[in-house]
């Protein structure tokens, strides 16, 4: 094989915007050979590609390698287990599922070693934040004490989920700011200071926006050895901020704007506390300048190279899809803990999560209002 032939399902705005980068040469292991979509008819581009608008009818048909799941959220899950007992290699957006109970089921259907299986987490791509990573990982920045990340610039207006019915909802989306813009950040948060013991969040639904889902959180976490984290984030603050703040034991790190800034302690802070016979001092810090090049690195088309080389020569994957299930189980908690007023021991009872949404889907009453769509950029129905 010397070009992955791959197929999207769900040509909305995210497997459309895929789907033009593979037909711009943009990912030059690959070749685009399908698509499907049930509006298959509004994506004009590549007329002679070969189109379906039954999934099964695709992972069938023997004209791909391999597929890119981009269809609304629940329908990851359905369409990635028989890709998946089709023999076809995987990628699917964020996030790999809805909730715990669906990310276990879609796992467990990745029983063979040869099949790739990798998820859209494009923004383990970031120089920062692999660098961030590397510091951790390193011991640059000592034991971790306390986390704080203000993520806020995820600003959406109600046009935005006016322009589909699924958007926003129990029953299409499955959560709000967890689920859709936030999968990021929070897969980002667990793969750089892995997962926390407990959770306590404050979930505001319908705050800013005439949805029925969470669109500003705030949330605590706490970890055995006694690190705080402090997760807040939102789609109704303009112009919003995106800033994280690590502090270890040899300094400060603080990720935002761009850049990282570093304030290292000439001491570890515990070993001088101790030691030091002033009452009021504290260690020298020096300010420390880490270099980052290349942006934001090569963000969704370095995911998408990554998973046909992994195809192709073995290269180990940015992000396996079995890692989704954290970033997953962490939406999941912060709405448990908000619904039930209380701490969320982890891990998430995934059985309990999955009733608790269910009962919010089957006791709806909310009457959505959709807006005509304006373009074809947001055609992508559910498959269900």
């Amino acid at each position: 094989m010397k070009k992955v032939r791959l197929g999207i399902i769900g040509v909305g705005s995210m497997g459309a915007a895929h789907a033009r980068a593979i037909l711009k040469g943009e990912v030059p292991e690959c070749e685009l050979t399908a698509l499907c979509d049930p509006a298959i008819q509004n994506f004009t581009d590549a007329p002679d590609i070969w189109r379906f608008k039954d999934y099964k009818e695709l992972l069938s048909s023997g004209f791909v390698d391999a597929v890119l799941i981009a269809t609304p959220h629940y329908d990851h899950t359905t369409i990635g287990i028989a890709a998946l007992n089709a023999g076809l290699h995987v990628l699917v957006e964020k996030p790999i599922s809805v909730h715990k109970a669906d990310c276990e089921r879609l796992i467990a259907a990745h029983k063979n070693p040869k099949q790739v299986f990798a998820a859209m987490f494009n923004q383990r791509t970031d120089p920062h934040y692999t660098k961030v990573k590397q510091m951790i990982e390193s011991g640059e920045l000592g034991t971790i004490r306390r986390i704080n990340w203000i993520i806020t610039n995820w600003f959406r207006s109600e046009m935005y989920y006016a322009s589909g019915g699924w958007r926003a909802t129990w029953a299409g989306e499955g959560g709000g700011v967890l689920l859709n813009q936030c999968p990021h950040n929070l897969d980002l948060f667990q793969w750089m200071f892995g997962m926390p013991d407990e959770v306590r969040a404050f979930c505001q639904i319908g705050r800013y926006h005439h949805i029925e889902v969470e669109d500003d959180v705030t949330a605590y976490m706490q970890y055995k050895n006694g690190c705080t984290a402090v997760f807040v984030t939102s789609t109704g603050e303009a112009p919003g901020t995106n800033r994280l703040e690590i502090v270890g034991e040899k300094g400060r790190l603080v990720v935002g704007e761009g850049k990282l800034e570093y304030l290292r302690n000439e001491e570890e802070m515990s070993a001088f506390s101790k030691k030091t016979q002033e009452r009021f001092s504290k260690p020298e810090a020096w300010e420390v300048t880490i270099p980052i090049a290349g942006g934001h690195g090569p963000q969704h088309l370095g995911i998408m190279k990554n998973f046909c080389r992994a195809i192709l020569k073995g290269e180990k994957l940015i992000a396996p899809a079995s890692e989704g299930i954290h970033s997953v189980e962490l939406a999941n908690a912060m709405l448990y803990s908000s619904f039930t007023k209380e701490t969320v021991q982890m891990p998430l009872n995934a059985k309990k999560y999955e009733a608790l949404l269910k009962k919010k889907i089957s006791s709806s009453t909310f009457k959505k209002k959709v807006v005509k769509k304006l373009s074809n950029d947001d055609f992508s129905k559910s498959f269900r």
